[in-house]
């Protein structure tokens, strides 16, 4: 959890690396995930369980800084900002990427992809090709 006190930009020099595909930044991720429970002996059915609690637990703390930006809690009041909810916000999406990695290693990528074009299909009208903009041409 971030507090108003704490800054919720992450530093710009950080311990490790960011590649500029995120997907392979979330691999590394995954497979350091992995690794760590299999040294404790975990199965991937318990890896898999615990990591799709991990995704409910930073739900948990997004909510909560939502109610502290929001200031409803009257024992808190302020105690967070809309930063803080931005930074939890972005925890839960790479915990969920990382969850997808560990659990579809070779195409987790694709099969977001596939999901999001599903998704997308539901709730976009279709956009035909005379009505996108050319190459080099802006929206």
């Amino acid at each position: 959890m971030t507090s108003k006190t704490e800054q919720a930009t992450p530093p710009s020099a950080g311990p490790g690396p960011v590649e500029k595909d995120i997907w392979e930044t979330i691999g590394r991720l995954a497979r350091r995930f992995d690794a760590h429970d299999d040294a404790r002996g975990l199965d991937q059915a318990e890896q898999w369980t615990l990591q799709v609690l991990k995704i409910a637990e930073e739900t948990g703390e997004a909510s909560q800084a939502v109610i502290g930006a929001r200031g409803t809690n009257p024992r808190k009041g302020d105690s967070h900002t809309w930063q803080d909810v931005h930074a939890e916000v972005a925890d839960v999406i790479i915990t969920g990427m990382v969850a997808l990695a560990r659990m579809r290693p070779d195409d987790a990528e694709q099969y977001l992809q596939r999901q999001l074009a599903a998704k997308a299909a539901k709730f976009l009208p279709a956009v035909s090709a005379a009505d996108r903009p050319s190459p080099g041409e802006t929206a």
